[in-house]
């Protein structure tokens, strides 16, 4: 698979660390959450089939990660974006 780095251009994906669904971004709030908001958080994950958006981590390259939109059925990757800000919604 090709993932087409913004900054590199097309790089294999075995330069590339898969972390997971890109809503990992978005993290409870330390300071309201509940036990029960960490342990989603932390355990649970969609399984979706189509169109899904995840954080790949460029540990062969520039170190950046990656927002990749990526059809699981397919493995066609539809876009590919710098994960800029972490802490913010994505």
């Amino acid at each position: 698979m090709i993932i087409n780095h913004p900054l590199l251009g097309p790089r294999d994906s075995a330069e590339f660390v898969y972390l997971g669904t890109s809503n990992l971004m978005d993290r409870p709030d330390p300071e309201t959450a509940t036990p029960e908001d960490w342990h989603d958080y932390a355990y649970l994950r969609d399984n979706p089939a189509g169109p899904h958006r995840e954080l790949w981590f460029h540990e062969g390259g520039d170190r950046s990660i990656l927002i990749v939109t990526r059809d699981t059925t397919t493995h066609e990757i539809s876009s590919v974006e710098l994960a800029r800000n972490p802490g913010a919604q994505v």
